[in-house]
């Protein structure tokens, strides 16, 4: 989908294993309004009789997986495909493309203002989360599970098994934005999603339609161990959007050194070759529900009195409420580049630098508690960078660090 049409919509991924209850929180979103697209629809829709779909697994797979009315024998082509990875892959290579393109003409004529609810069930199999401005993952206890799926006919050993073949917990921890519990009565995960729908995501579509992106406070919190795997998901939309004009994406600031409490803000830089080519990205990246803040233009030069153009920058922050982030595009080996890079390491290495930069954070935090805007924050802590960049100088020439060719 183009940029530009990302603007008008938001999109939002929805999965959860099988026999989770994802379809509950699907309903209950569409009955706040949301379009879903339910890919399980789809992909009976493209192999219907007469459609490309089916012509290409029956030339495939053979006669055999046709039934006397020609549709598709779904029990014959199971048993052709299941435990066969080869063949699956196959299958896969036939129907996913014609499910993808046919969900992006849904897409498009999707109405303004529209939150649009992809249920995909094997998104976090297939990797697909990087597509979505947020992912929802559905989820219940594996004996819950196995209760539900053997209550609609299938046998404990078949249940415990397609469980088995999907991703893990873990794995769908790592993608989910949101994890919504579906264990207990129908009743609480749809008093949850109703506070997501008013809570995050209509405020989100707003948001991403109006370019609005959002500023923090300087308010510090314990270190979150989950900042890691939230900045990844944030760095893998950002790629994607920003596509081959970004060198790399980087989790750095705060967040990006282990135990070290911080704002909950996630800072991430985009590495580009030139600021051209952040400008090239600019409306990809709002898109993608990274808006640009056009007043942020530069970092400050260190050492004080140094040229400024060459820490000229661009910022985008995040239109999520539930996600604030601040996104830098910076010109790949220029010194602002260079400096956060070095920073985030130097810090990681060096316990006693962190100790002594969480004093100046606490205080500065301290001194302007309450604030609206944070660059009061930040300019009380500039003294202390002056000072320690230096230090991180001395330690990368000790050390023989460089940063990462781009």
């Amino acid at each position: 989908m183009s940029p530009g049409r990302l603007r008008l919509v938001l999109h939002v991924g929805l999965t959860g294993g099988i026999g989770a209850g994802k379809s509950t929180v699907a309903r209950r979103l569409a009955e706040h309004g949301a379009i879903v697209i339910d890919s399980d629809v789809l992909a009976r829709e493209v192999v219907e009789p007469g459609t490309k779909g089916l012509g290409q697994i029956v030339e495939t797979f053979g006669e055999g997986v046709v039934q006397p009315d020609g549709s598709l024998d779904r029990a014959a082509l199971a048993g052709l495909v299941f435990g066969d990875d080869a063949a699956r892959a196959r299958l896969n290579a036939i129907v996913h493309p014609l499910v993808r393109d046919r969900a992006a003409e849904l897409a498009a004529a999707a109405p303004p203002e529209a939150v649009l609810v992809h249920d995909i069930p094997l998104l976090v199999e297939n990797g697909l989360g990087a597509g979505f401005h947020l992912v929802i993952v559905v989820n219940a206890p594996v004996e819950v599970r196995v209760e539900r799926l053997v209550e609609r006919g299938l046998t404990e050993g078949d249940a415990r098994a397609r469980i088995a073949a999907q991703a893990t917990d873990e794995q769908r921890r790592a993608a989910a934005d949101v994890w919504l519990d579906n264990g207990g009565w129908p009743e609480e995960v749809q008093a949850a999603v109703d506070a997501l729908w008013a809570e995050r995501l209509v405020p989100f579509e707003a948001n991403v339609r109006l370019g609005r992106g959002l500023r923090s406070r300087p308010q510090l919190v314990d270190y979150d161990p989950t900042w890691p795997r939230q900045a990844a998901r944030l760095a893998a939309r950002l790629a994607q959007a920003a596509g081959e004009r970004a060198l790399a994406v980087d989790h750095i600031g705060s967040t990006s050194v282990p135990g070290l409490p911080a704002k909950d803000v996630i800072d991430l830089q985009v590495s580009v070759r030139t600021l051209d080519d952040a400008d090239a990205i600019r409306e990809a990246l709002a898109g993608a529900g990274f808006p640009w803040l056009p007043d942020l233009t530069h970092d400050d030069p260190k050492p004080p009195g140094s040229d400024p153009t060459a820490w000229a920058k661009r910022v985008h922050s995040s239109a999520d409420p539930g996600r604030p982030a601040n996104v830098h595009v910076r010109a790949a080996g220029s010194p602002g580049w260079r400096s956060v890079l070095l920073l985030r390491d130097w810090l990681r290495a060096d316990p006693a630098a962190v100790a002594e930069y969480l004093t100046v954070k606490r205080e500065s935090a301290r001194a302007h508690a309450g604030a609206e805007r944070i660059e009061g924050y930040l300019r009380a802590k500039a003294p202390w960078f002056d000072t320690a960049m230096q230090r991180a100088e001395r330690w990368a020439a000790a050390t023989g660090w460089a940063p990462p060719a781009r």
